[in-house]
């Protein structure tokens, strides 16, 4: 295996000076070289042109790449090769709870997140600093150091505005007057945090039904723990049965289906549906051959059948569809045609086969 770490300087400097030089040391070892690695790909992207050469080069047989990087935003917008037909591309997001299995800890995680390096500490003190300081890493590195904003305040001002409403509908307006920017600054930076993979829209949904709908898009952190560094919340405990809980089970939940959908390559989609009336779906699931699920997500342990109200409401405007009150509960139940499930059963119920998932 030959393994490329660029964010080793003297390793840099040597492939920035000559990246050729990457292509006579595959020749070289070709008979016995099986995997090539390169860490960080984005720091150097003139790299994946002498990838591609290797790729198709009929001198020698090529060895199997893995590409790896943290800024997807760099590459695609900086006119490098994205050997396109050539490789496979995937996304690794925080642990999911299955992968974590029995260190799974659901209030741990609604407060710090899942990333892989807040379990490298017992104190949690210690887990509030690392999230500190990956939240400062990314505007340093990701956003400063590379220029995508012409000014960091008010940058690292929406962050935090961002982050606090994270969930919620997005007013561009209203977020643009407290960052003190344009909209359009307000929507851009929205697509930054998009393309860093730091966060997903999720769309109003868009197929007609009877009543008026609200058709902004919401925005949701990847993350629950960089969410709360972003807004300067990580002191702030949350526990069972406030609303700052009901929030960040929200987000989480939804994040769980976001990164099996993607792990899994299932082609679902996902959208909410508010009207003007306040009749609110949290989640509606769009899988391909089988019916449009409808989600009401609380995180209550006693779901009752006044949560699920709004589902009712609407069920009667899509034609295929089937109901799911999703909540801490551990009780399964059908009520009114409406499934009560607990969080952790409900993704085979909507076509999650878990096992797909390595640990």
């Amino acid at each position: 295996m030959l393994w490329i770490d660029l964010l080793d300087r003297k390793v840099e400097d040597r492939y920035a000076r000559e990246p050729s030089l990457l292509y006579g040391e595959i020749a070289k070892a070709s008979d016995h070289l099986e995997w090539v690695v390169i860490d960080e790909v984005q720091k150097l992207p003139q790299l994946l042109d002498t990838v591609h050469r290797v790729i198709e080069s009929t001198e020698f047989k090529a060895p199997k790449f893995a590409l790896t990087g943290s800024s997807s935003r760099k590459l695609k917008y900086g006119g490098a090769n994205l050997l396109a037909g050539r490789a496979f591309v995937n996304s690794l997001f925080p642990l999911t709870s299955m992968e974590l299995e029995n260190r799974f800890d659901l209030e741990f995680v609604l407060n710090f997140g899942s990333l892989p390096g807040v379990f490298h500490f017992t104190d949690t003190e210690d887990v509030r600093e690392y999230l500190r300081a990956y939240a400062l890493t990314y505007l340093n590195e990701e956003i400063w150091a590379e220029h995508l904003v012409q000014k960091l305040d008010p940058f690292r001002k929406f962050l935090e505005v961002a982050a606090q409403s994270s969930g919620n509908v997005v007013n561009f307006a209203n977020i643009a007057r407290d960052v003190g920017a344009d909209e359009k600054t307000v929507k851009r930076y929205y697509q930054i945090l998009e393309d860093s993979l730091l966060g997903f829209f999720v769309e109003s949904h868009c197929r007609s039904i009877r009543k008026r709908l609200i058709k902004a898009p919401k925005f949701y952190f990847f993350d629950c723990g960089v969410t709360h560094a972003l807004a300067r919340t990580l002191r702030q405990h949350i526990v069972q049965g406030t609303y700052d809980y009901g929030r960040a089970f929200e987000q989480f939940y939804i994040m769980e289906l976001l990164r099996l959908n993607a792990y899994l390559k299932l082609d679902y989609s996902f959208s909410y549906l508010l009207t003007h009336s306040g009749v609110e779906i949290d989640l509606i699931v769009d899988r391909p051959n089988l019916p449009t699920a409808l989600i009401e997500i609380k995180s209550s342990s006693h779901a009752r059948g006044e949560d699920a109200k709004h589902l009712k409401a609407v069920r009667q405007d899509f034609q295929n569809c089937v109901c799911f009150c999703i909540s801490n509960d551990p009780m399964v139940r059908i009520e009114d045609g409406i499934t009560f499930l607990p969080w952790h059963r409900s993704f085979a119920e909507l076509g999650i086969h878990i096992s797909g998932v390595s640990n």
